[in-house]
């Protein structure tokens, strides 16, 4: 294994120093954060410029992707601002995220209009380690709660993927092959076009890797934990008229990946032969239909989410030793009526019913019971925006949910954005609520509070800004302060050496809201295109993450964090680039007792293109060969090389 890694280091080595690529069209991508006339659509749900939003919001489009030759998606988040992602190992291992200081699962994940938080993980949250880019147009990262127009689990924020569709032709197609260090292969073919007025988008992709051992006190290359990732998606509109068009979508994924345990009888983390098997299918089916000339736009949906999660013990009699089903089905409604040409109202409902089937099966129990549980959320919205004097604009929106276990809650959210000089300065502001509700397992596991209903985690939230073109245009810098209190957190409460009359029926502990904390930092971006060969970008963010009960800085939440990077094409047919990452010091633990040190990541990636058709690119990463860990007890990837072909049609 060390010969072949010395091998693909010179190799890709050599690569990136004389042949290198990136798409001809790729340089000329808007970068996160350097172009306010980008086009969102998270954080209004419907089509906006983003100096109208009011709110924070990061696009990560496919021409950032291609230039960095970015496969992970969370590879590509932890370069936003205010993101902090949590990874325990190599690729595949179990994967969070911490946006603004929001746990993992107080964060939205949508793709392609299907909520993927899954349901039968223990917060709700979305699990990230098997989502790898496939097919994937744009990112959207919308900072802030946003419960007002996406409901529960909107605390932090939303995350909001869209693949692929339609084009200028009636067939294009790009697949890219690459291998390298610890033995990574990935395949991805997409095609996507327009063909008789049907747009459509499909992808597959195939990841392996011998992977490193996640353990930090084994060597990597002893006994490394693999994985491995097949995945495919669809997305087709069809229109029927004129005015009515039909929606089909689906995202699928099934991976394995092997994990360390913590076997008897020292219970630490180390190598156990232990794996998970996964698969997630996402699917989304709508009718679009227009009134009164494209004026009042409707949606009719319907998703569906399941999520099938086992894990495996060879060394035991009966290897399954945990599963997790989880589905989640909505049925919604949208309409968007422009009233005028700066006035417009949105409007919707939703009814999101969720479901948990999961047990820990042990060699004395091979077949105990499962933990059973369901819900269903009914929810009404709307928003109304304006613009005055084509300067500033106004949005304002309140949303109602009705819960069986928790009963009613509203949600409400407004936001101003004001430009000036000719729209080269923007000054923005918005509030909002966001809430959480209690997850399944938090609701019905052997765990759930014996004496009182939990109720939602509520937060709010607001922050204001300011945006400023440079340079003619070509560049922009924002800077923005945030502040988020959050209440009635749902955490575990331990019942070692307590006394009391819900330990008596829950002699290990139970869920109880007990948790509260206050998030405030700025945010500093900018990106600008310098003398039209190069393009530059970075953010900061400096945040105070505190448990307001006990003055402490909330686990795994940096201080401070920072990213860069750097894109020169002197010529469309080649580029080369580097980013840099910098992560502060923190704690793994909520009592402050295992601390985590900071780091800085460089990473490498250039292409070249040896024709119109064909590409050959590299991409190193943690260049410095940093040791670090984002979960204590956890090795992260040591330096490592990626090196490929892209062809295009």
């Amino acid at each position: 294994m060390i010969r072949s890694q010395s091998i693909l280091d010179a190799l890709a080595l050599w690569l990136l120093t004389a042949l290198a690529t990136h798409q001809p069209a790729a340089a000329a991508e808007p970068l996160p954060g350097d172009n306010l006339e980008t086009v969102v659509v998270s954080a209004t749900r419907s089509e906006q410029q983003r100096d109208l939003t009011g709110a924070s919001v990061s696009v990560i489009s496919a021409g950032d992707l291609a230039t960095e030759h970015i496969g992970i998606v969370t590879d590509a988040l932890a370069e936003t601002p205010g993101l902090a992602v949590v990874r325990n190992g190599g690729p595949g291992q179990t994967t969070t995220i911490g946006l603004r200081g929001a746990t993992a699962g107080q964060t939205l994940v949508v793709i392609d209009g299907v909520r993927i938080n899954d349901p039968s993980s223990t917060d709700g949250t979305a699990i990230l380690s098997d989502l790898l880019v496939n097919s994937i147009d744009r990112i959207e990262v919308l900072r802030g709660p946003q419960s007002t127009l996406y409901g529960s689990d909107a605390i932090g924020g939303v995350i909001d993927i869209v693949t692929r569709r339609g084009g200028p032709a009636p067939f294009s197609m790009i697949t890219t092959g690459d291998g390298g260090s610890f033995g990574t292969f990935r395949l991805n073919t997409s095609v996507y076009g327009t063909a008789a007025g049907v747009e459509y988008g499909a992808g597959i992709n195939l990841y392996t890797t011998q992977g490193i051992a996640a353990a930090d006190t084994r060597l990597a290359n002893i006994n490394p934990d693999s994985s491995r990732n097949a995945g495919a998606t669809a997305n087709v509109r069809v229109p029927v008229t004129a005015q009515i068009s039909v929606d089909a979508r689906v995202w699928y994924v099934n991976a394995e990946t092997a994990f360390d345990g913590f076997p008897p009888p020292d219970f630490t983390l180390q190598y156990t032969g232990e794996y998970g098997r996964d698969t997630l299918l996402a699917t989304y089916g709508g009718v679009n239909f227009s009134l009164l000339g494209d004026r009042f736009r409707n949606r009719i949906a319907m998703t569906y989410l399941d999520s099938d999660r086992t894990n495996y013990n060879p060394a035991l009699t009966f290897p399954e030793e945990f599963y997790a089903r989880g589905t989640a089905s909505s049925l919604e409604y949208q309409g968007i009526f422009d009233l005028s040409a700066s006035d417009q109202l949105i409007a919707g409902a939703e009814s999101l019913r969720t479901n948990l089937r999961t047990a820990s099966p042990a060699p004395d129990e091979p077949n105990p019971a499962p933990v059973f549980g369901h819900t269903r959320i009914n929810s009404f919205y709307g928003q109304y925006q304006t613009t005055l004097l084509q300067q500033l604009t106004l949005t304002g929106g309140v949303r109602h949910d009705n819960d069986a276990e928790f009963g009613s809650h509203n949600s409400v959210k407004g936001s101003a954005a004001l430009a000036l000089f000719g729209g080269n300065t923007i000054l923005r502001a918005d509030y909002g609520d966001g809430f959480k509700a209690p997850s399944l397992y938090e609701l019905f596991s052997p765990y759930s509070n014996p004496v009182e209903k939990l109720e939602p985690e509520v937060a709010r939230g607001w922050e204001a800004g300011a945006d400023q073109k440079l340079l003619g245009g070509t560049g922009t810098i924002s800077l923005v302060y945030f502040q988020r209190h959050t209440e009635d957190q749902i955490d575990f409460f331990d019942c070692f050496g307590v006394t009391s009359h819900a330990c008596a029926q829950r002699p290990f502990g139970y869920y109880a809201n007990i948790l509260r904390s206050r998030v405030n930092g700025i945010e500093l971006e900018g990106g600008a295109q310098v003398l039209d060969t190069v393009h530059l970008y970075g953010n900061v963010t400096a945040m105070d993450a505190i448990n307001t009960g006990t003055g402490q800085q909330l686990a795994r939440r940096p201080r401070l964090s920072a990213n860069a990077r750097i894109v020169w094409a002197p010529d469309p047919d080649w580029s080369i680039g580097t980013s840099v990452s910098f992560t502060g010091k923190r704690f793994d633990d909520p009592f402050q007792t295992v601390p985590l040190g900071a780091f800085t990541l460089v990473n490498v990636f250039a292409s070249y293109a040896v024709n119109a058709r064909m590409q050959i690119y590299a991409r190193g990463e943690n260049m410095l060969d940093q040791h670090y860990e984002t979960a204590a007890g956890y090795r992260s990837l040591p330096r490592t090389w990626t090196a490929g072909l892209r062809f295009s049609l």
